[in-house]
């Protein structure tokens, strides 16, 4: 049989890059205890400090890089350091009915208010079959696909959006205007035997993670990413903070189902910040925004309350079963869903260390410096990062 068109050769870069000289493997549980100790020293509560440190470092440990401790000294720090998030927030009820809340979380880290958020929603889901926290006043949170599982933990759906504030960065199809942001999104489910289903994504191509990613590293990145003001693909990376590209919805091309990422994003907006009412990246004013009073939605859906939970469960073992049974079209590379190689990536991790890059582990140390907290020595035992 011949291949689809799109199986080519090329293949787009991983979330979780080729190891590179220098790089190092450190123990998750050292980098763990370093990144709250950071937190701490900025002035976080100890309990708050280390669940915040928990998201941050999720996505070192399943290989979304972009979002792990990379973030720290360049998102994290700053933003606290301005004044723009407020370490001792305490977030506010601001509506209750019982399957719904409507939360304010003036300011506090993301990291850790959109985790208590998704434990709202998930201790009314035990009550009422569902759980609805709606949260303005955010700050950026990490990896969505981090809060999402916490439901699971509890054998239930958990379900995550967030906008991108007042943030603007990607234009809606016929214009070159940006009016949303990435606009993320994570649905967690789960999948009976084997490793929950975790679905974690931008409604953009890529977030701008990857893109500044592939820049500090040298890299091109694929056409398809970023596009000029007249529709033209970019593939240097350095042109999307310069101002000459912009992102593109998934799908790309509105021939291609870009309408339907533009569409998502649109979603994510109402769910996220309409609803709370959170700060809205369309608008008249088109000056730079920052991403300030960013929404966050947290759902969590209690299987049990519906249907037997054992029968749903042995459902999911059957359904994700037989998406691991099917037949690969290339020796090598098995047929998985969303989540189950960052489940695996995880195991490997926590048993044998979490990578880091050479310049990332300068960036910490450097903090590690100017926090006197002290810094996890690389894993003897970790093997090549």
């Amino acid at each position: 049989m011949t291949p689809p068109r799109f199986a080519s050769s090329f293949r787009f870069p991983s979330p979780s890059p080729s190891p590179r000289e220098g790089d190092v493997r450190v123990p998750y549980s050292g980098l763990l205890d370093f990144v709250a100790g950071v937190f701490r020293a900025r002035g976080l509560p100890a309990h708050r400090a280390r669940e915040a440190a928990r998201a941050l470092c999720h996505g070192d440990l399943t290989g979304f890089t972009t979002h792990g401790a990379t973030n720290l000294a360049r998102l994290y720090l700053p933003l606290l350091d301005s004044g723009r998030c407020d370490p001792v927030a305490e977030p506010e009820t601001l509506a209750d009915s019982g399957a719904a809340v409507l939360v304010d979380a003036r300011s506090g880290l993301g990291l850790w208010t959109a985790t208590e958020a998704m434990d709202l929603a998930v201790d009314r889901a035990r009550t009422h079959g569902i759980g609805l926290v709606s949260v303005r006043g955010g700050t950026h949170f990490g990896c969505a696909g981090y809060h999402a599982l916490r439901a699971v933990e509890h054998g239930m759906i958990g379900l995550v959006t967030a906008n991108c504030g007042r943030q603007r960065l990607a234009p809606p199809p016929g214009t070159a205007a940006p009016m949303l942001g990435t606009n993320p999104l994570a649905l967690a489910a789960p999948a009976g035997e084997h490793p929950p289903f975790t679905l974690d994504m931008s409604t953009t191509v890529v977030p701008t993670g990857r893109i500044r990613a592939a820049a500090r590293a040298g890299d091109r990145i694929p056409e398809g990413w970023l596009e000029d003001g007249d529709g033209y693909p970019v593939t240097d990376p350095g042109a999307y903070d310069r101002g000459e590209a912009g992102l593109r919805w998934l799908g790309g091309d509105p021939a291609t189902g870009g309408y339907k990422g533009y569409g998502l994003g649109l979603l994510v907006e109402v769910l996220s910040a309409l609803l709370p009412g959170a700060g809205l990246g369309p608008g008249h004013d088109t000056s730079p925004q920052p991403d300030d009073d960013v929404g966050h939605l947290a759902l969590a859906v209690a299987p049990g309350r519906l249907r037997s939970r054992s029968d749903f469960l042995e459902a999911a073992t059957a359904m994700f079963g037989a998406l691991l049974d099917c037949p690969p079209l290339r020796a090598g590379e098995p047929v998985t869903y969303p989540g189950w190689r960052e489940h695996r990536r995880s195991r490997e991790r926590l048993a044998h260390g979490v990578p880091l890059t050479a310049p990332l582990r300068r960036e910490l140390l450097d903090v590690a410096r100017e926090t006197n907290v002290p810094f996890p020595d690389a894993d003897p035992h970790g093997g090549p990062a």
